[in-house]
């Protein structure tokens, strides 16, 4: 089955090639990203988009779902949980955990050869790369070309691909039990048996308790004491059970994961944040250490189920080496620079096991004797006023006693300094610099205005929905992250979960962490200065005790400030650490030096999967493609090492000989699909640059070769096959186009879609994935750093719901084309040429991986996006893109009054193109309120909707459509009701929301009707799915244009409301109802739906306008199938053409156009969109109206 190749070992794993692997009993069986029955699960495992998940745990309690959360006192909403039983108890419909994903490969195979020399074939290391060693004799680094700091090289951390490794992904989660509701709750499963995972032996899995807890002031005398890594590489055993052997650790023995040795128990009750996947805290058993040498070992500063940026008391995965070196990459960074000592510094570590270093060495550990705590100046537990103790004011620092016992690691430091006792000033002391920020105690804000949604109709605003601006002092205020980057559902964080239930709101983040920006603040420095205990990232909130002490504001543990850092390379000055750029910016990248780099980085991969069977060639689309690479082969990211490769199939799959040398591409047929193997290895992927001409030769051949083609057969799963052996060795991005369903071989599919129930409005089937196939590749490829892009160019149904899996659990994107034929529809043929242009030029990040960080209290417990989870709160990313989007749900697990800020702290470590290691960081900072009207009153309603539009969708293929719709139609319900209960002097007969909720029933109401989610309509399966798909993986600002489209008048565009962009005039028209009520037959519209703009022409339209802006003499004469506006010497087309531009500019991907006239068939289309009005199937808004004030009034 083709010829054997040869052998060679990496340290980091790299060049692992052969697809050969062994997986335990219902390895597959289970979506990865969802180790456990969450909120939105019920018993279907093998579920479409799984890609939240929950914190694993030993012992599941998996929940039930009633009927009406409304009018209940105990209802839990779609997002609340009671707590779990202990563990032991009988009804525990699950014993042990899950394994979601195995990886045991065997030695790589087939390296790229220009790293060869790097790599030692006696070391077996599983830590990733970092980075590109300055001294690389075949790399020059490159030059940023965003805001650069001089004098800086950034230590990353242990971090890159993961190549080769032995992978499992996280355990199950624990879920707490529901009370009965008909939100977003996951009905009750029983798991199969051969979804448990069998414990190892020798692992500890009974459950000790703590009777309390500790104070925050203990958890920092933890911190300070015998929690940090020990010297000669040997595991801190903060957290680890007394009776449990300690191993040190070799650096020529695998890692193993970070939760063993550790035993965790629900009981345990810690100040610092633990993740879970219900909201209270979650009963589970962690391994204990095992006699092995590889289960033994643990990772540098014990992650004791290290959870963000929280204690053992954490659940610790029950994965394996995956955990271990995705940690490495992330802490990301890794490196445990100097910069993150403290006072009770450690000596410098020399392998990534105690580089890695990030967890938290506090921990509420079972042990059999405690760790003294030394004695530390209790501080009041007194709730500090809005923005108290961080650096709004000059000089800077906040004068708090130090820790007593401790002294400056920085031996240049006088020991000797100051201590400065202090006090929490009152409320008559900051009512000057604070005034305003008390919500109670001040005049009512304009978002807690009631208003009458059953009498004013007028609620839409003049222009897009602004985000909330948080309630924080000025100076805050201006050092907040970006909503565009990090937005959360409230602005206003609940002081606790039982304050957040009556709210009967979604707690959760939007985030868009790698998007475009034109200005981006990068660090270079030697020093990354980060927390010691829970690896948060110094940042704008942090508090300054003096010049030499630093609190994090995530985990309030006191850190040193190294010397480098008292250097501020913008000002060039000393002793101002508070004026550096990481300080003064919340979205901030560090570049990783290449101290810590064990291998290069991955070279930029891309390899083009074409489908030319009888069907493709038909549709025309492979001129469009090879074009379009031809057009923009020199603009594809990457370096000199940028390698691409190309496969081609039909009934048989086709490779090309590239390399160098040749006269002329050679194809290269393998027939015996059922035994794919690669003919010449070597030569299938090659160097862009050195094999240019051939490539170009391959492009402009490849659209004539296939056109007397008579196959019209689709090996798809065999194609893929094939590429992912061509990527493992490296790494890359996979780019699959495909016209139909496959037929052929591995993967193959059969039509479950039946036309005549495509408006019905009972059952809709089949929204999951009819085989493991894609998902068991997807998993493969996110394991050897590989991510697969999915086009869809289909005029029939492809079983999207299948197909896309390749791209959902790899870190992909899907691109979708119904009806695609290149000359039968130029709109999309259009559409496709300018998303080519974008997907092929735009930034791309290899080896990516994400972590989110929070204020302890708070815990994550829910992703939604394209990942992979390769710990509990680890996201895996083989590629990472600016337009890609991701959402979070998250608990109180933990009072908050001890603190009147939280924040947020999102990290993505990611190679460049350039093969630069970098880490991009962003951080939020939000008030604690505790009163119900704060809530309502900081609520962010487009954040709110897009979370919910992320959990509907997987209500909808855990459960039922019905019950997603239910669901998103009670999240209304309850909220308004919660709020009406706490006004007084309503009538019942009146429907009353809060400002910033007046948009909450219209957003949901245009949710309903939206492709994902309408029923009674005619509505193909691909196109739902590929709604849901959309929603799932699109950034906020896009995702609502989706949901609730922009409508505009444009036949009158006036000067009057203008801006001016880059010496452009663009006119601002005022934002329609989505009503045929607003359309007149003697005005023209414009609807942004994000990815199209409709421009409707009424009968009786000014002539003169069609004339300027359309170019013909009359309404009669403007043709059916219009896509683009001609330029005309005419101020009216002058103004739509800028306009138009201006609107296209605001979004990665170029909307086509469609002019749209009554007897034009896309009038149904158009029409379908104005969601304030009544259809056969749904209500009209005023309808949806009294259908909520009446489900209130039950």
């Amino acid at each position: 089955s083709g010829p054997v190749q040869s052998q060679m070992r990496f340290p980091s794993g790299n060049g692992s090639h052969t697809p050969n692997y062994s997986v335990y009993s219902g390895h597959y069986s289970q979506v990865p990203n969802k180790a456990a029955a969450s909120h939105l699960d019920n018993q279907h495992r093998a579920s479409y988009y799984p890609t939240y998940y929950s914190a694993p745990a030993q012992n599941v309690m998996t929940p039930s779902v009633g009927t009406s959360v409304l009018n209940t006192q105990e209802s839990q909403q779609l997002y609340n949980k009671n707590p779990p039983r202990p563990a032991g108890s009988a009804e525990g419909p699950l014993q042990g955990a899950i394994s979601s994903a195995s990886y045991l490969h065997t030695g790589a195979q087939q390296s790229y050869s220009a790293f060869s020399d790097h790599y030692s074939t006696s070391v077996s290391s599983s830590v990733a790369s970092q980075g590109f060693p300055l001294n690389s004799d075949h790399y020059t680094m490159p030059v940023v070309s965003s805001a650069m700091y001089p004098n800086v090289s950034y230590p990353p951390a242990a971090a890159g691909s993961v190549y080769g490794q032995a992978f499992t992904s996280q355990s199950l989660p624990a879920v707490g039990q529901f009370k009965e509701t008909s939100t977003f709750s996951s009905q009750s499963t029983s798991v199969p048996h051969s979804l448990q995972q069998h414990v190892p032996m020798g692992y500890n899995t009974t459950l000790p308790t703590v009777s309390s807890s500790q104070s925050v002031q203990d958890s920092l005398c933890r911190n300070l004491t015998g929690s940090v890594a020990k010297v000669n590489n040997q595991i801190n055993t903060g957290g680890v059970d007394s009776s449990q052997p300690v191993h040190s650790v070799s650096q020529s023995v695998p890692f193993t994961k970070p939760g063993a040795g550790i035993s965790a128990s629900s009981a345990v009750i810690s100040s610092e944040r633990t993740l879970a996947p219900s909201l209270s805290s979650q009963t589970q058993s962690s391994p204990s250490v095992s006699q092995s040498p590889q289960s033994a070992l643990q990772e540098g500063m014990q992650y004791g189920g290290y959870v963000n940026n929280q204690a053992s008391s954490a659940p610790a995965p029950l994965s394996s080496s995956s955990d271990d070196e995705e940690e490495d990459e992330e802490d990301e960074e890794a490196a445990i620079d100097s910069s993150s000592t403290t006072s009770s510094a450690s000596p410098v570590l020399n392998n990534y096991d105690a580089l890695e270093g990030g967890g938290y060495p506090e921990t509420r550990s079972v042990t059999s004797s405690p760790v003294p705590a030394p004695s530390v100046p209790q501080t009041s537990k007194a709730s500090k006023p809005f923005g108290y103790g961080y650096p709004t004011l000059q000089p800077g620092y906040q004068n708090a006693a130090p820790p007593t016992s401790v002294q400056p690691s920085n031996p240049g430091h006088h020991p000797g300094f100051q201590h400065y006792p202090q006090q929490y000033p009152g409320v008559n002391q900051l009512s000057s610099s604070l005034g305003g920020l008390s919500l109670q105690h001040s005049q009512q804000p304009e978002s807690l205005r009631p208003v009458n949604l059953t009498q004013d109709r007028n609620i839409l605003p003049v222009s897009s929905v602004p985000a909330p601006v948080p309630n924080l002092n000025s100076d805050l205020r201006k050092l907040n992250c970006s909503p565009d980057s990090f937005r959360c559902t409230l602005t206003n964080i609940p002081q606790t979960q039982a304050l957040l239930n009556k709210a009967k709101l979604p707690l959760g983040l939007l985030l868009h962490p790698f998007r475009d920006l034109t200005q981006l603040p990068v660090i270079t420095s030697s020093t990354i200065v980060r927390c010691r205990s829970c690896r948060t990232y110094i940042n704008p909130f942090v508090s300054f005790i003096d010049q030499r002490r630093w609190k994090c504001n995530l985990c309030y543990r006191v850190n040193d400030v190294p010397e480098e850092f008292m250097y501020n390379p913008l000002t060039r000055s000393y002793g101002e650490p508070h004026k550096r750029p990481e300080v003064q910016n919340s979205t901030v990248e560090f570049i990783a030096s290449s101290d810590y780099m064990l291998r290069p980085p991955q070279p930029a991969v891309y390899l083009f999967v074409l489908d030319v069977s009888h069907n493709a060639v038909e549709a025309g689309y492979l001129t469009i493609v090879c074009q379009s690479l031809l057009e923009n082969l020199d603009k594809l990211p990457g370096d000199s090492r940028t390698r691409i490769g190309f496969i081609t199939f039909d009934s048989t799959v086709q490779f090309y000989n590239l390399q160098e040398g040749l006269s002329q591409p050679q194809m290269l047929i393998v027939s015996d699909i059922d035994d794919i193997f690669l003919p010449t290895p070597d030569s299938l992927l090659v160097n862009l640059h050195e094999s240019k001409e051939l490539i170009k030769d391959l492009l402009n051949a490849l659209p004539n070769m296939f056109t007397n083609t008579r196959e019209t057969h689709s090996a798809l799963g065999p194609a893929l096959q094939a590429a992912f052996k061509l990527m493992s060795p490296t790494g890359g991005r996979i780019s699959v186009f495909q016209t139909q369903l496959p037929s052929l071989g591995a993967g193959l599919l059969h039509s479950r879609e039946d036309p005549n129930q495509r408006s019905s409005t009972k059952v809709v089937q089949h929204l999951g994935p009819a085989t493991d196939f894609y998902k068991k590749l997807a998993l493969d490829c996110s394991g050897q750093q590989t991510a697969v892009d999915l086009f869809l160019l289909s005029s029939q149904y492809s079983d999207l719901a299948s197909l896309a899996c390749m791209s959902k659990y790899s870190a992909g994107c899907i691109y979708y084309y119904p009806s695609f034929h290149r000359s039968h529809n130029p709109a999309q043929a259009e559409k496709l040429q300018k998303d080519l242009k974008r997907y092929l030029t735009r930034k791309i990040g290899f080896e990516a991986v994400m972590r989110i960080r929070c204020t302890k209290g708070l815990s994550i417990h829910t992703f939604h996006g394209n990942f992979f989870v390769r710990s509990t709160d680890l996201l895996s990313l083989a590629n990472v893109n600016p337009d890609a989007g991701f959402a979070v749900q998250m608990s109180i697990e933990e009072s908050l009054t001890d603190t009147s800020l939280v924040c947020f702290q999102t990290a993505l470590l990611y190679t460049s193109s350039k093969g630069e290691r970098r880490i991009r960081v962003h951080t939020l900072c939000l008030p604690v309120v505790s009163s119900l009207t704060d809530v309502y009153a900081g609520a962010d309603v487009q954040a709110v909707v897009c979370l919910l539009a992320n959990m509907a969708v997987d209500r909808s293929v855990s459960s039922s459509l019905a019950d997603a719709r239910d669901a998103l139609v009670n999240a209304v319900v309850d909220s308004l009701a919660a709020y009406m209960s706490t006004a007084s002097n309503l009538q019942q007969s009146m429907l009353i929301a809060p400002n910033s909720l007046k948009l909450f029933p219209l957003y949901i109401l245009a949710l309903l009707k939206q492709k994902a989610f309408r029923t009674g309509m005619s509505t193909r399966l691909d196109d739902r799915v590929y709604a849901m798909c959309q929603m799932k993986s699109q950034p906020l600002v896009h995702l609502m244009k989706m949901i609730h489209p922009n409508l505009y008048r444009i036949d009158k565009l006036i000067d009057e409301s203008t801006i001016h962009v880059n010496d452009r005039v663009v006119p601002q028209p005022p934002l329609q109802k989505l009503s045929a009520e607003k359309l007149t037959r003697e005005g023209a519209f414009l609807m942004d739906c994000g990815s199209i703009f409709y421009i409707w022409i009424g009968k009786n339209c000014d002539n003169n306008f069609i004339k300027d802006v359309l170019g013909y003499p009359n309404y009669a004469s403007v043709p059916q199938k219009m896509t683009q506006l001609p330029e005309v010497d005419a101020l009216s087309s002058e103004r739509t053409r800028s306009f138009i531009s201006w609107l296209r500019d605001s979004r990665p991907l170029s909307p086509v156009l469609q002019v749209i006239k009554d007897e034009n068939p896309a009038k149904t289309d158009f029409f379908q969109h104005l969601i304030e009005d009544r259809t056969e199937a749904a209500f009209s808004y005023y309808e949806f109206l009294l259908n909520i004030q009446q489900q209130i009034c039950k």
